[in-house]
């Protein structure tokens, strides 16, 4: 049976490109789903790290003009030497003269922190889970992982004792092997299509993400006391001249 065509023999439902067809929509994220998408790129170790860079590229400004926590003699200074230019960056936007204590430093700064704990939390749980956790099964067909080789060991004047105490004796040297080059071990024995098997399952890499986990704990530690000790502290200067009481 052959579908309807249009006169130059073609189906009716034929695109040649020109849109004719209908157009597919994805659907809608809504608000949710945009706040969902927003919360994953946020908490993503690239944005993190993009951000940590634009906090080392927004910390050179307070080192080339004085600031006003730390030199408050040469703010005035510069105001002096500068008079058109100073009301211009000590405007609100720009507060180069209170870098660390301004608008956009300090969004910076929070979106970081946010960042950071969003990122660290979850991979700490994560990490636990998989830590405390065992290794998983063995798969089932072997050759598809890298580096997959195999060996075959037959004696057929074996008995079924002794192709047993054979079998039990190649998985303990296996496990004992691999427990010499610091994997986590575990001897299974599953069921598949109703034969026995006993195989071995090793993982390891656990200590690079604990190492990388700390490192991203201690750096949140940094940002929290940096916080509480610019939240907390108060430090002043005082101009003493010679002769005044």
């Amino acid at each position: 049976m052959s579908r309807p065509s249009d006169v130059g023999g073609r189906p009716r439902d034929y695109d040649d490109g020109s849109g004719a067809a209908a157009r597919v929509d994805s659907p809608d994220l809504g608000f949710r789903g945009w706040l969902r998408w927003f919360w994953r790129q946020l908490t993503s170790m690239r944005v993190a790290l993009i951000l940590l860079l634009l906090l080392a590229v927004a910390a050179i400004p307070g080192s080339l003009v004085p600031q006003r926590s730390a030199d408050p003699n040469g703010v005035l200074q510069y105001q002096q030497e500068h008079p058109k230019l100073f009301p211009i960056l000590d405007a609100f936007p720009i507060q180069a003269f209170d870098v660390y204590g301004s608008v956009w430093f300090s969004a910076i700064y929070l979106l970081l922190f946010i960042s950071l704990i969003g990122c660290v939390i979850p991979r700490i749980t994560h990490h636990w889970r998989a830590w405390r956790g065992q290794p998983p099964k063995t798969p089932a067909r072997l050759q598809r992982m890298a580096g997959y080789s195999e060996v075959r060991v037959s004696n057929p004047d074996a008995s079924d004792e002794e192709r047993a105490a054979f079998a039990e004796q190649a998985i303990a040297e296996a496990a004992a092997i691999l427990k010499k080059q610091r994997y986590r071990v575990k001897v299974q024995q599953v069921v598949r299509r109703g034969v026995p098997e006993v195989s071995v399952s090793a993982e390891r890499g656990y200590l690079r993400e604990t190492g990388n986990l700390l490192f991203h704990s201690a750096l949140v530690g940094v940002l929290i006391s940096v916080g509480i000790g610019g939240l907390f502290t108060f430090n002043g200067q005082k101009v003493v001249v010679e002769g005044r009481p």
